[in-house]
């Protein structure tokens, strides 16, 4: 069994980010953009819209106050802003939510603010304890074997652990920087065949067919990527021909 989600609701303004209708019939779970990074108001409300019509679970993806950067530049905060932004963040989301009539089942970080707390403890800790503030019954996803996870356990959370099935791995289970070449995933085909190896056999290929262990409760697919409404479909299709149940969270 095993859980799809994909960033959603990043658009702003007159900038529309991602396909998230076409995306949305194929996943099993939305982290929705809260403002900080990507989103606003208007789009928070119409993504948990679209996740209620298609039955799908909405969470907070919290980022660094980073419109310009898309919140992919890291930033030197105190943990105490780190705590206050992920709560404030989740906070609102959650009042479209309840507008709605539903709860957040989970809450991702995104980019710089995600990849910063899966080595840094504190960070990680600062986020986690944002997440405790507004509820213990929402599950924190973060990278597969990362101080994020470990943090969240430890602050209480359920937690779980994340693999990508559109982007490349280092030999250590971190993700290839976007800025170096081969990062990015777009085949649906080669996404496909990174999300079955991940979940049948709980690796990723690196290089050289070497290999890295990888822990898998959900998959992400990124939805800024130009071809994520036919990967999140290849996947969606192709795994539950293998007989792999995708469920939420």
């Amino acid at each position: 069994m095993v859980d799809i989600n994909c960033d959603m609701g990043e658009s702003f303004g007159s900038y529309r980010i991602g396909n998230d209708a076409a995306i949305m019939p194929f996943i099993t779970s939305a982290n929705i953009a809260c403002g900080f990074h990507a989103g606003d108001p208007l789009v928070m409300d119409a993504t948990v819209q679209l996740a209620i019509q298609h039955g799908v679970s909405a969470g907070a993806h919290p980022g660094y106050p980073d419109l310009q950067g898309f919140g992919r530049r890291n930033m030197d905060l105190t943990p105490e802003e780190v705590e206050a932004f992920t709560l404030y963040q989740v906070a609102a989301l959650a009042g479209f939510g309840r507008a709605r009539g539903i709860e957040l089942a989970h809450v991702k970080p995104h980019g710089a603010l995600y990849n910063q707390a899966a080595r840094d403890r504190t960070l990680a800790l600062a986020i986690a304890r944002g997440v405790t503030r507004f509820s213990r019954d929402l599950v924190l996803v973060g990278l597969a074997g990362s101080m994020l996870v470990e943090m969240g356990s430890e602050a209480g959370l359920r937690v779980a652990s994340e693999a990508f099935a559109d982007r490349a791995y280092n030999p250590d289970g971190s993700l290839r920087s976007r800025r170096l070449p081969g990062a990015l995933i777009e085949a649906p085909q080669e996404a496909l065949e990174q999300a079955l190896r991940l979940v049948q056999e709980g690796a990723a290929v690196i290089r050289d067919g070497q290999t890295v262990r990888v822990k898998v409760d959900t998959l992400c697919i990124h939805g800024d990527n130009p071809a994520a409404p036919q990967i999140a479909q290849a996947i969606r299709t192709g795994l539950e021909a293998k007989g792999i149940p995708v469920q939420r969270l």
